[in-house]
């Protein structure tokens, strides 16, 4: 672990200038003056695919009000994990720590993707925060940002690429294929003409899932991915329950919104209703930023 943490600290030096460590507290550091803060946390592997950590609440308030992220290593990392502070920022401020004072956090590495699991919050995808790319992003100003204003015919056509690309077949609504828009992926997948064999009462709702990524071969459903763009994102929780209760198996849920839905996803999620049927413990939130930086990670090293 001191060798890890130290590997890391060496390369924040190197990029980006000299560190300080912050009083009461062996996991904060401020970077070049205070430019920004760091919070480093560590984990082992556990059962293959899980880490578990606790982050502090009083090690947080150190990093409110000023650009900072949260550094998550584990061994055999590619990529340090490092989530901005003030994307979560309002989930934790919505729940209450543990009695030991920390938020109690697991990254799930899965198939389909690694989630950060917040206790009491839900999941969130976070693949698109590995590397140091995202510290750069944000404490360069001459980095152009990118434009996140994506519309919901974007933003499938994005996440069927990816399933594509990762070799699931798509399916995507009748009524939306016409609406794809092909000009920001590099190809243009196939999607799906029917779904797998399930019950009409299933088949119903699953139809009109805005992204659906099946196995090949076994025609499994890997992850159904809801849009709320524009709607409610309860509605699309509720779409998912429906599903979910008729006992249809599924790996993974998933809502995709913008940025500031985040917090709204988390309360949502966190309903009595989504606790007992179970919902809460398999759906995971997106941003439209997650989905477009997964997407160019994906063609990145496809072309490597």
């Amino acid at each position: 672990m001191i060798s890890l943490k130290n590997e890391f600290l060496e390369n924040i030096h190197n990029q980006f200038g000299s560190l300080q460590k912050l009083k009461n507290s062996q996991s904060l550091y401020s970077v070049n003056q205070d430019a920004f803060r760091i919070y480093i946390r560590y984990s082992k592997i556990h059962g293959g695919d899980r880490c578990f950590f606790g982050l502090r609440e009083k090690d947080l308030r150190e990093l409110e009000g000023r650009l900072s992220f949260i550094c998550l290593l584990w061994e055999g990392q590619e990529k340090p994990l490092i989530l901005p502070f003030s994307d979560f920022e309002d989930v934790f401020n919505n729940v209450d720590p543990a009695e030991d004072g920390q938020y109690k956090v697991q990254i799930f590495m899965q198939e389909y993707g690694t989630e950060l699991y917040i206790a009491r919050a839900g999941r969130f995808n976070v693949d698109s925060y590995f590397g140091f790319e995202e510290l750069l992003k944000q404490i360069e100003p001459t980095i152009s940002k990118v434009n996140t204003e994506f519309n919901h015919s974007q933003v499938q056509t994005l996440l069927g690429e990816i399933g594509s690309l990762r070799g699931f077949h798509i399916w995507i609504p009748t009524d939306d294929r016409e609406k794809l828009d092909w000009s920001i992926v590099q190809h243009q997948f196939e999607v799906s003409l029917s779904l797998p064999n399930v019950s009409k009462g299933a088949e119903r709702y699953l139809s009109k899932i805005d992204v659906i990524w099946i196995e090949r071969g076994s025609n499994k459903f890997k992850a159904l991915y809801e849009v709320e763009h524009s709607t409610p994102v309860y509605s699309g929780l509720l779409r998912f329950n429906d599903i979910y209760l008729l006992s249809v198996p599924v790996e993974r849920f998933a809502i995709v919104s913008k940025e500031e839905r985040r917090s709204v996803f988390a309360r949502q999620i966190n309903r009595p209703t989504f606790r007992r049927s179970g919902l809460f413990e398999i759906c995971t939130f997106f941003n439209y930023i997650n989905v477009y930086n997964w997407y160019q990670k994906l063609i990145k090293n496809i072309s490597k």
